[in-house]
């Protein structure tokens, strides 16, 4: 599967509509592909193990998407086979009164992966482009100064985001962004099967439905962030999601493809060390 035709490609405007929701690359037999996800599974957590005991790089992986688009049964699926110590989700809901007494980039900052581990950021600080965009009402209680404010805030806040993630990658934190591209009518349908279903109904508040109302100021808000913030350093990559099962494999085979390029290895032990191991393995095997 080539990942180039999921892939925003830097410096270059894109549309959104171009980019197919139900897109499968020609799959249509979901059980092998999802023998193939179990696959990618192992690898992610070979991998992931390499890269928790070198302890020189950290992995963040961004979901931004429309609701019901498959954020957190891509997770779940995806990361399935990960050791747990060597993983951190975090959800970023509506900021706290704490949060917006500081820079939008600060919630974010703290909540980053350490040296080792893979980092998942269900929403991100790309929030402050899009539902603060769509809603400027949620600007004012930034408190931001005047001299912050104007028409160009999200070019601005465009040139800030690439140069923070600059700033990640430079110092070995790993950027990989996914867009769930789910189509307005697969959400519909997802949004009647949560209120059909009483076990899925938590998943769904009156909130959601209205959110679906502002659709195409959202899709308008994307494009520009992606025509924005799609860098050589960290680019977009925009999955098709009306199908869970190939949305899962995608975002897999990349998260894979990006750690095998990583050239990852097991820490060498000096000499010293080796003998030190030898001479306890003397021990231990003398022990009656």
């Amino acid at each position: 599967m080539k990942h180039d035709r999921f892939i925003v490609p830097p410096n270059q405007k894109i549309k959104l509509k171009d980019y197919n929701p139900a897109y499968t690359d020609g799959l249509k037999d979901k059980v092998a592909a999802q023998a193939e996800l179990q696959e990618g599974v192992q690898k992610l957590a070979k991998y992931q193990d390499i890269l928790y005991a070198q302890d020189s790089y950290a992995l963040l992986i961004l979901f931004q998407a429309m609701d019901a688009a498959g954020k957190d049964s891509t997770i779940k699926h995806v990361m399935s086979g990960v050791n747990p110590q060597g993983c951190q989700v975090y959800s970023f809901k509506a900021p706290s009164s704490e949060d917006l007494d500081h820079d939008y980039l600060w919630r974010s900052t703290k909540a980053l992966p350490e040296r080792g581990r893979i980092g998942i950021f269900n929403r991100s600080y790309y929030e402050e482009v899009l539902v603060v965009r769509v809603h400027p009402e949620l600007l004012a209680k930034q408190k931001l100064p005047k001299e912050a404010l104007g028409t160009d805030i999200w070019e601005k806040r465009f040139k800030q985001i690439n140069h923070f993630e600059q700033y990640l990658v430079n110092n070995g934190i790993i950027v990989l962004k996914f867009f769930l591209n789910v189509s307005k009518e697969q959400q519909k349908k997802r949004f009647l099967d949560r209120i059909d279903q009483p076990d899925k109904n938590w998943k769904f508040s009156a909130s959601d439905a209205k959110e679906r109302q502002h659709w195409d100021k959202y899709m308008e808000a994307y494009e520009e962030m992606f025509n924005h913030t799609s860098t050589e350093h960290a680019p977009w990559y925009i999955i098709p999601a009306d199908h869970k099962w190939f949305t899962r494999l995608v975002v897999s085979n990349i998260i894979v493809s990006k750690l095998k390029s990583m050239n990852l290895i097991y820490p060498e032990v000096s000499e010293q060390h080796r003998l030190e191991l030898l001479q306890v393995k003397k021990m231990l095997e003398s022990e009656s």
